[in-house]
């Protein structure tokens, strides 16, 4: 299976390389990133538009900015894309929705799958204490990230929203608004220090008992595992369409 990196001189894209380097049925048959240079085996573009090889499918570890060259990359070449960015605008999300009817896209915030194994555990808290429980979520990573809260934040909300009976208020900032917490909020709370992969914990709040769902990555390589294991499920994949990390544990 030939892949292409997207951001492959990014600490990222040098793990997903590291881990094809070490499968007998992988082969990176190209990167791309900005500077355009590398000391890699495989060649290395500048941009998705200078791509001259063929793959089976992209993985990108990069920028939001990249999105639209890697679109067409997708559409033109029909290659398969996984999208292990975060950060995305609500217009690039519509953009990569209308994509997914040409060309098979996987996209999540989170390529873990005891992130995705937590997600499962708050949408039953939240369907059985959501009502008369206050929901929490701390997200903390490295000080390098540049987007707040973090992507998988957002998901872990959404999961909690999807069981309540009600709409809950995403809330970011306490400070600006002095007043009691509303009952039907979801506080959001992000922390920038040092070297921290990425925490998650997610905070049910009763009147006499405190329940805390806790998830913590060790080390970026799960990240890239997974991203990985998304591409050989794109390759199973018959027809465009936009799939997620949930796809891939049912494919299990």
């Amino acid at each position: 299976m030939k892949l292409i990196i997207s951001g492959c001189n990014g600490h990222m894209g040098r793990v997903v390389a590291s881990i094809c380097a070490g499968e007998a049925d992988l082969e990176v048959a190209a990167g791309i990133d900005l500077l355009g240079t590398s000391n890699s085996e495989f060649p290395v573009f500048s941009s998705p538009a200078e791509v001259t090889v063929q793959a089976d499918a992209l993985i990108d570890f990069s920028n939001p900015a990249a999105l639209e060259g890697l679109l067409e990359l997708g559409r033109t070449r029909r290659i398969p894309l996984v999208l292990a960015t975060t950060g995305y605008s609500d217009t690039q999300l519509t953009a990569i929705s209308s994509a997914a009817n040409e060309v098979p896209i996987f996209r999540s915030a989170n390529f873990s799958l005891g992130v995705n194994v937590l997600l499962d555990l708050v949408r039953r808290a939240a369907a059985v204490l959501g009502e008369h429980y206050d929901i929490e979520l701390v997200e903390r990573h490295h000080n390098r990230k540049v987007d707040a809260p973090s992507g998988t934040a957002f998901m872990i909300a959404e999961a909690a929203a999807e069981a309540l009976p009600y709409r809950p208020e995403y809330v970011y900032d306490r400070q600006s608004v002095r007043k009691r917490r509303d009952r039907h909020e979801i506080g959001i709370s992000s922390v920038r220090g040092g070297g921290i992969v990425g925490d998650h914990e997610v905070i049910f709040a009763g009147r006499d008992e405190v329940i805390e769902i806790k998830h913590s990555a060790m080390s970026r390589e799960v990240f890239a595992s997974g991203a990985v294991q998304a591409a050989r499920f794109l390759s199973t994949v018959s027809k465009p369409g936009l799939y997620s990390m949930a796809d891939l544990v049912a494919s299990n």
